[in-house]
């Protein structure tokens, strides 16, 4: 099964760690991703840019509303994510655990539900290579 772990942290508390042990935590992200990538669970993974970058669209009664900044005010934002392949929750609950940013926030654990007609990994990537 497919989960997403949503790593949620005060943008505010991350910004106050010194750039040392910000790149600590960055880089023990990417050590994880190549730990989870060798068991076959690694689907994807990005840290994302400061809430303020925020873009939300509004679509009501056929019109489109465009907002700047986050959709909620919260104590914490979303500050990136992991998607993998897990064969049941404990083992997703297992690899969020390990996820730098669990330490200064939030893990947060959903799984995916398949829907069917979604393009392929292979229709994406046929996609991405004819736009090139």
């Amino acid at each position: 099964m497919r989960y997403i772990l949503l790593v949620h942290h005060s943008e505010q508390a991350f910004a106050s760690l010194s750039e040392t042990e910000r790149n600590s935590l960055r880089q023990e992200s990417v050590a994880l991703t190549h730990q989870i990538n060798a068991r076959g669970q690694y689907l994807d993974a990005s840290p994302l840019q400061p809430s303020d970058a925020t873009t939300c669209v509004r679509v009501r009664e056929g019109k489109r509303l465009v907002i700047d900044g986050p959709f909620a005010e919260t104590r914490e934002q979303l500050g990136g994510y992991f998607l993998i392949d897990a064969e049941n929750l404990d083992q997703a609950i297992e690899i969020a655990g390990r996820i730098p940013g669990a330490r200064i926030g939030t893990v947060e654990i959903r799984p995916l539900l398949e829907l069917a007609g979604l393009p392929t990994r292979e229709e994406i990537e046929s996609a991405r290579t004819a736009r090139r």
